[in-house]
């Protein structure tokens, strides 16, 4: 029915990836590549930190804009017009 098309072609069998790897060693040196796994793995660890605490404000304020929209609701069908006086009042869109 439907084909899977790889976004990047095919994946780097055991010679392409024993050859990366030896390349990432004559360019970094084996006592870096350590170092570079590791800040890699912190900068990843703090970018999944940093997009958790967005989708949780976000939620937060998705939570907290549902109770304020019905709280206006409310609010702005009382004060469109004064029906007793027959005078229009400001609605909170005016204010």
């Amino acid at each position: 029915m439907f084909e899977m098309i790889p976004l990047f072609g095919p994946l780097p069998g055991g010679m392409e990836l024993a050859v990366i790897l030896l390349i990432a060693v004559l360019l970094f040196g084996a006592n870096k590549i350590p170092k570079l796994a590791r800040s890699t793995g912190e900068a990843m660890g703090e970018f999944k930190k940093g997009r958790q605490e967005v989708e949780n404000e976000l939620r937060e304020m998705q939570e907290s804009g549902s109770s304020t929209e019905t709280q206006f609701d409310e609010s702005e069908s009382r004060t469109d017009t004064d029906t007793d006086t027959g005078t229009a009042t400001e609605t909170e869109s005016e204010r």
